[in-house]
């Protein structure tokens, strides 16, 4: 299209007639046509709402305010979907007693270890590698399976891979090599 202008007018005119006439491009598909709608809908309602009361169309209603002013004493949750019939759904069974403390009961059972004469401080069944490692006793390891015998100690005269066994119940005694 060339741009043509006369004194205070300005026109369009085609360069080629054999097209179909020239139409201006709004929405010719269904679905921009469904959109250019549904645009046109809500500018309506908001300029509808805005027209009945400025102030009040973008105001909090009643309902949120009178919400927003509930202390949570005042509130409680409620589940009425099925009537009656969850109302204890969520409550604590008064016969089971009062509730214990999770956890070891006593706390963990302590056992008097030495290892290479140094008094150390072990839980029974606790790894005998972790112990010796918090009393900084060096004991080389390799495959840390039990393989390789490695990692072979002297615990109450017997002797253990460090890497498989555990701490007894009893007194024990740790030699490293």
């Amino acid at each position: 299209a060339l741009l043509t202008s006369a004194p205070n007018t300005f026109s369009f005119l085609p360069t080629h007639t054999h097209h179909a006439p020239i139409q201006p491009h709004l929405a010719q598909h269904p679905a921009d046509m469904l959109r250019v709608n549904s645009l046109l809908l809500i500018g309506a309602a908001l300029l509808l709402s805005c027209a009945v009361s400025p102030i009040a169309a973008f105001a909090p209603s009643t309902g949120y305010a009178a919400a927003r002013t509930h202390s949570a004493a005042d509130s409680s949750t409620s589940l009425d979907i099925f009537g009656n019939a969850l109302k204890g759904a969520f409550a604590n069974d008064d016969s089971l007693g009062k509730a214990d403390n999770a956890g070891l009961k006593g706390g963990p059972k302590y056992v008097e270890v030495t290892i290479n004469g140094k008094p150390v401080k072990a839980v029974a069944n606790q790894k005998v590698s972790q112990v010796a490692a918090a009393a900084r006793a060096k004991i080389t390891y390799s495959c840390k399976k039990g393989d390789c015998g490695t990692c072979t100690i002297s615990m109450n005269g017997r002797m253990v891979k460090a890497c498989q066994e555990k701490i007894p119940t009893g007194k024990c005694t740790i030699e490293t090599f």
